[in-house]
């Protein structure tokens, strides 16, 4: 197998499938444009994961979750209400106990740079995966027969099948002629850490505003991941703020619930966007992760669906393996196409019509969605289909986000 990208996603997607936890593990090569993986500025990244308990699931079955655990911070609850900035008190319209279904928490956060890590750690101990760092892929060959790359320092590969996990922008889609469906929010995404005079007791918050949600997500101890969304008009005008001048904008929209707040971490702004690929495989090609769909980070999703494309995919091309089947063939795309990309696009649905819902103040609309929050609070059912969207859990699991053998 060979890998385009060497992010989050493309070194997970590398685990997967070439990792003691397999059957057969697969010899796999890993293709990226970046500097070598112990050399990277990892705290330059001054996001959030949340990772849901299928998940999680996935990670201990490939052996990154260990390395972590120690550094995550579970969701014992989690708390909606949809308020203004400056409301001093702001109302719970909807409360969820992520131990509803007696099964533990639904998701844990940990900061970017701690998965990396872990990732990083799992990668070098590997034995059938290589990474190949600062450098590109010139050249794709699609054939019924197999994928070839030349790179930019002249070398050729070729496999049955290419992986392209090189993002939103990803060169070996374009190189297949794969389209996209996108559009623009006309928000942008704001992400920080920020330290608190009072506990979390892993309380998560999702605020929702007119401008966008405000997310307060919970770290190990007295910290939190912010996840905040404006309209990329005031959001530019914020980043320009001195910042003093942030840190008062932002406490506006924290509130004073967990007392005296700071900033613990540098602070970026990147425009929301929707995009999925018309298709998410081609001859000889497969996308995951961003490479395949951006969603709205409302519901914190985005990684977590690139792992769920990482563990289908690898199902996909498994089974073939043992039927002794071309694995990078017609066969593995097809299931891996229908099994992905249908569930891709009910969760991007989901996310883009909760936030044109809650991103809107007219009156009729706030209190529409105001009564709909209280209902769901008030029947268990329903909280529960909630909780299992959350979890990672709804639609069909693949075996490693059951932690079963494939």
């Amino acid at each position: 197998m060979i890998i385009i990208g060497g992010g989050l996603a493309g070194l997970a997607c590398g685990i997967a499938l070439s990792g003691a936890h397999l059957s057969i593990p697969l010899k796999t090569l890993i293709v990226d444009a970046g500097p070598p993986l112990e050399t990277r500025d990892l705290e330059r990244d001054s996001r959030g994961t949340a990772i849901t308990r299928s998940s999680r699931v996935m990670l201990e079955a490939i052996g990154v979750w260990d390395k972590l655990a120690a550094q995550t911070q579970s969701f014992n609850s989690i708390v909606v209400t949809d308020s203004r900035d400056n409301d001093r008190k702001r109302p719970a319209l909807l409360n969820f106990l992520s131990t509803l279904d007696g099964t533990g928490p639904s998701a844990w956060m940990v900061e970017n740079p701690v998965l990396m890590q872990a990732i990083i750690a799992s990668v070098q101990t590997t034995p059938n995966l290589t990474v190949v760092t600062d450098t590109t892929v010139d050249e794709y060959q699609f054939t019924s027969a197999q994928a070839k790359i030349t790179t930019s320092s002249g070398k050729q590969f070729s496999a049955p099948l290419i992986i392209a996990a090189d993002g939103r922008s990803s060169r070996a889609r374009l190189r297949a002629g794969i389209e996209v469906v996108n559009w623009d929010y006309g928000q942008s995404g704001i992400a920080l850490t920020v330290a608190h005079e009072k506990p979390h007791n892993g309380c998560a918050e999702e605020h929702f505003r007119e401008a966008g949600p405000f997310a307060i997500l919970p770290l190990p101890g007295n910290r939190s991941s912010i996840v905040w969304t404006e309209k990329t008009r005031d959001a530019e005008q914020l980043m320009a703020l001195s910042q003093s001048g942030f840190l008062s904008e932002l406490k506006t929209r924290f509130g004073d619930h967990l007392g005296e707040v700071e900033l613990a971490s540098a602070y970026a702004s990147w425009p929301l966007k929707l995009q999925i690929a018309k298709s998410f495989s081609a001859q000889r090609l497969a996308l995951v992760g961003d490479a395949a769909h951006i969603i709205h980070p409302i519901a914190g999703l985005g990684f977590n669906l690139g792992l769920r494309d990482i563990a289908a995919l690898t199902q996909c091309i498994i089974e073939q393996v043992h039927l002794g089947l071309d694995h990078g063939g017609p066969v593995s795309l097809a299931n891996y196409e229908k099994w992905r990309r249908a569930d891709t696009i009910m969760v991007a649905a989901a996310c883009d019509g909760l936030n044109r819902l809650f991103s809107n103040a007219s009156l009729p609309t706030t209190a529409l969605r105001q009564a709909g929050l209280k209902l769901v609070d008030q029947i268990p059912p329903l909280k529960g289909f909630f909780m299992d969207a959350a979890s990672g859990l709804a639609g069909e699991q693949p075996k490693l986000m059951k932690g079963e053998a494939v």
